[in-house]
């Protein structure tokens, strides 16, 4: 693959995740991993330290384009929405960092797979019985819904670092749900959680030899920032022209996709540990 043809797959692969992220308010962390892995060819460790850099772009500049739509004041207005997710959500993000390995992989794809399919179908559900504005919220007691938030950040935080994603597959629904807010809203407050949840993975991170792939594939890492930023605006000012019951729709596909991603993962890893055990 000679460099020109490389940059303009880095560039497309980008713009491809970002208007997606612009849209919906993802990092796209998990359309981005088999890109990395199976188009440039690099191992899972360096595909994981790169794809969690373009996630941060992604999330970030999707943020700001989203701003047009979703002010920031309507953000500020929901500040204690963000702050209980937020303060489960970066504890969560430290210890799942940390403590990754202490986990069987198949057991934690087992339990995002089951999250991602059951959160996909309600979306979808969602979407054909035409639930598509706010409405109340889940738990009407305050004190309830507050330990509920902290509880559902701290497992978004655990699963978002331990796989690499911004969480947002995982937080909409939640924010949706939880606190009766609208798809659009709950995409932008998602990206506001998600931010500091990724920079406190990242930086647990940090140690790891193969963040010198942050070095060695800086022209790809370049091209897929320039298309990431271009998707995310384009996807960030669609978000204003899109029906919310279309983006409910696209969400729920997207967390099916998701699920079928690791289904398909964890099959792969059966299938490993199967052909060891024979040896």
């Amino acid at each position: 693959m000679t460099d020109l043809h490389r940059n303009g797959k880095s560039f497309i692969a980008g713009s491809a995740v970002g208007t997606l992220g612009g849209l919906i308010g993802l990092g796209g962390a998990e359309f981005r991993l088999p890109v990395l892995v199976g188009v440039f060819r690099l191992n899972t460790l360096e595909a994981i330290i790169l794809n969690k850099a373009m996630s941060l772009i992604v999330v970030t500049s999707g943020l700001l384009f989203r701003s047009s739509t979703i002010s920031f004041d309507s953000l500020f207005g929901h500040s204690d929405i963000v702050l209980n997710l937020l303060a489960g959500s970066l504890i969560g993000a430290w210890l799942g960092a940390g403590h990754a390995a202490r986990i069987l992989p198949e057991r934690l794809n087992l339990i995002v797979f089951v999250l991602l399919s059951g959160l996909g179908l309600l979306m979808l559900i969602e979407s054909w019985l035409d639930v598509n504005n706010a409405s109340a919220p889940f738990f009407q007691h305050d004190a309830v819904r507050l330990l509920v938030g902290l509880g559902s950040g701290f497992a978004i935080g655990i699963v978002a670092a331990m796989i690499g994603v911004a969480g947002g597959e995982l937080l909409i629904p939640t924010i949706m749900l939880l606190y009766g807010l609208d798809i659009k809203l709950a995409g932008s407050l998602s990206l506001v959680i998600g931010i500091p949840t990724m920079l406190v993975a990242f930086i647990r991170y940090s140690g790891a030899v193969a963040f010198a792939v942050l070095n060695k594939e800086r022209q790809l890492f370049r091209w897929m920032m320039i298309g990431s930023i271009a998707g995310t605006l384009v996807g960030g000012t669609m978000l204003g022209l899109v029906p919310t019951h279309y983006l409910i729709k696209l969400l729920g596909i997207v967390l099916l996709i998701s699920a079928i991603k690791v289904f398909l993962h964890m099959r792969i890893c059966s299938q490993e540990v199967s052909d060891v055990a024979r040896r």
